[in-house]
């Protein structure tokens, strides 16, 4: 039997998932998370074969809790389910150590395809996703941006300003301006429209 464990914070997805994977002689919901932090303590109970997990979480994010689950239990199987497919999101959930990454709109047998294989030790990539990490194999960047660069970006795109940002995130105004300096040298942009507007040509935001 393969045991799930599902972690997002909408209990609507949750409860769709659930649906999705029910009737399957061999697969077996066996908790739910609504944060990273849940997931943490839920895995640890309940010691799931495979963990369907959301990016965006509250608290610890999906990446992060994915990391420290997988260090306390590297036998366990971490798919990725998200709207989320910009390469930056893609490259942070593998380099976590995620075994798969899939779209929320991926179709029940595709979703039951991915739990079997993820269980059987096999990566597991939706089209568009393998399609993307394909295209950065073959089309390397010089230069990629930190997690920490993207995530200045990121509130440079919402119309933040240094200072904000610098609040936000909790560091100096002084060490925003050097990542976007950073982040203008490896995109090749003199300004933080052209950086943003780069930046999700390039799919990373």
């Amino acid at each position: 039997m393969i045991t799930v464990l599902l972690v997002d914070d909408h209990p609507v997805v949750r409860a769709g998932v659930r649906g999705l994977l029910s009737g399957e002689p061999d697969i077996t919901v066996v908790g739910e998370a609504a944060s990273g932090a849940e997931a943490l303590t839920a895995a640890a109970a309940l010691r799931p074969a495979v963990v369907l997990m959301d990016l965006r979480l509250p608290g610890l994010d999906g990446v992060g809790a994915t990391a420290q689950l997988l260090a306390a239990q590297p036998a366990t199987r971490v798919v990725v389910l998200t709207t989320y497919e910009t390469d930056a999101d893609i490259l942070r959930a593998v380099e976590a150590g995620a075994a798969g990454y899939l779209l929320k709109d991926a179709s029940r047998a595709d979703l039951v395809s991915a739990v079997r294989a993820a269980a059987r030790g096999e990566t597991v990539l939706s089209p568009s996703v393998a399609t993307r990490l394909l295209h950065r194999v073959r089309h390397p960047r010089a230069e990629s941006l930190s997690a920490r660069e993207v995530e200045v970006l990121r509130l440079v795109a919402r119309g933040l300003s240094n200072g904000e940002i610098a609040r936000a995130l909790h560091i100096s105004e002084a060490t925003v301006k050097t990542h976007l300096l950073r982040t203008f040298a490896k995109l090749g942009v003199n300004d933080r429209t052209a950086a943003v507007t780069t930046a999700m040509a390039a799919g990373l935001l």
